[in-house]
């Protein structure tokens, strides 16, 4: 009979098959459920499909010329040849028949293929015998006669990795970000001294001077994003990175409020944020530098340096001034001074290497901005931090001075990179 089986000693077991009958349902239903989540997908899917194959496209390729774009990034010099690092960010292959240098046309070979694929990139090596600190011009054409042109105000023989230049470029680096930074942390014990009132002032200062350095990280992002081939969306990358920045900072914050951290640990949690958002922030300028020296600007490079190194002092008091709310020791605070200021000024170290060896505004664009997403998100935390303390609130007369005083002190040192 249904529903009965005869088991053992011939005895008669009932099953009860409605709970078979339930679960079956629920698969049904699951299945249908995921057919309507995929469902718009498909169809979109086909729709585009027939576009692309039925579609229009083929009677306006037909009227027009194919819509070429090339990117050239960088130039690099070597011994008797000048490399030209060119990224393809137009919808269609370009294939390069022509090169001018000083306008007259000259040989030249491009790795890996003369027909650079849309996304590719590729190194236009044009044997040529440059003259060290003239300028040259340089033009690119494809098969259909589009023309892309760069210029070297100043040649000069580029960097190769190695370890004289590995150690320059450090040196560099390590000027401009680890010693202004730690020069900067040494205001700690000042602020572990003062009253709770000058204390807030400090860091409404703090506000002032991460209010201003995310608004430069983000005009320097967005005039880095022009550079970027247009396939790579200079803008939207551009705000892809401030947007992750912004909200990995706010998960961790949100996990350091859940776990009930005390308000030694969140000071410790906020102070490395800040020094991560400064570390971004210093990575781009690691690539300025990097790059003035690479292109043979030495004095632009030399210049911006000495700025940086005076600009980036302030830092340092920006990661020391939350700390100095707590009541931890200097002593146990001290290795994590330590490691805050190596976060936020070795990264300049890094960005040197890499604009002196291999300057991409792709990653530029992209880590200066997840150092502005940071550091306006840290500024946010500390400004929020504040407003919970009856002498904290920004709108209050020594506060409200604390940050103009931050944005102007900022605003000064500023100075020095543009005069």
């Amino acid at each position: 009979m249904d529903g009965f089986f005869q088991g053992r000693g011939g005895l008669t077991v009932g099953v009860d098959r409605s709970s078979e009958v339930v679960e079956s349902d629920r698969s049904k239903l699951n299945v249908r459920f995921g057919l309507l989540g995929v469902l718009p997908l498909l169809l979109l899917a086909l729709a585009l499909f027939f576009f692309s194959r039925f579609g229009t496209v083929g009677v306006f390729e037909a009227a027009f010329p194919p819509v070429e774009e090339l990117t050239i990034e960088r130039l690099s010099f070597r011994q008797g040849f000048i490399d030209v690092h060119v990224v393809n960010g137009g919808p269609e292959p370009v294939e390069i028949a022509q090169v001018t240098v000083d306008e007259a046309l000259w040989q030249f070979e491009v790795k890996p293929t003369n027909l650079i694929d849309r996304l590719g990139t590729a190194t236009v090596s044009i044997p040529y015998p440059w003259v060290e600190g003239e300028p040259h011009a340089i033009t690119l054409i494809s098969t259909s006669g589009v023309i892309f042109e760069a210029e070297a105000p100043v040649a000069s023989l580029s960097p190769t990795p190695g370890s004289t230049f590995l150690l320059t470029f450090a040196i560099l680096g390590f000027y401009v970000g680890v010693i202004p930074v730690f020069i900067g942390l040494i205001w700690f014990p000042f602020l572990r001294r003062l009253s709770s009132r000058w204390l807030y002032f400090f860091l409404a200062v703090t506000v002032g001077l991460l209010l201003f350095l995310g608004v430069d990280t983000v005009v320097e992002a967005i005039e880095l994003s022009t550079a970027v081939a247009g396939a790579f969306q200079g803008i939207g990358l551009a705000f892809t990175g401030f947007l992750l920045a912004f909200l990995a900072v706010s998960v961790v914050d949100r996990w350091r409020e859940n776990q009930g951290a005390r308000s030694d640990v969140s000071s410790l949690l906020l102070a490395y944020a800040i020094a991560v958002g400064i570390g971004l922030h210093n990575f781009g300028e690691g690539l300025a530098i990097g790059a003035a020296y690479a292109t043979g600007a030495i004095a632009l490079g030399t210049f911006l340096v000495v700025g940086f190194a005076v600009h980036n002092t302030t830092e340092g008091l920006a990661i020391a001034a939350p700390i100095a709310r707590g009541t931890a020791s200097v002593r146990r605070l001290l290795p994590h001074l330590l490691l805050a200021g190596l976060i936020a000024g070795a990264p300049a170290i890094v960005g040197a290497w890499l604009g002196g060896f291999a300057f991409s505004p792709i990653w530029a664009t992209f880590f200066l901005a997840l150092g502005a997403g940071a550091i306006f998100q840290v500024t946010w935390q500390i400004a929020r931090m504040m407003g919970d303390e009856p002498d904290g609130s920004l709108t209050t007369g020594l506060n409200a001075m604390g940050l103009v005083l931050g944005v102007l002190i900022m605003y000064g040192t500023g100075i020095l990179l543009t005069s």
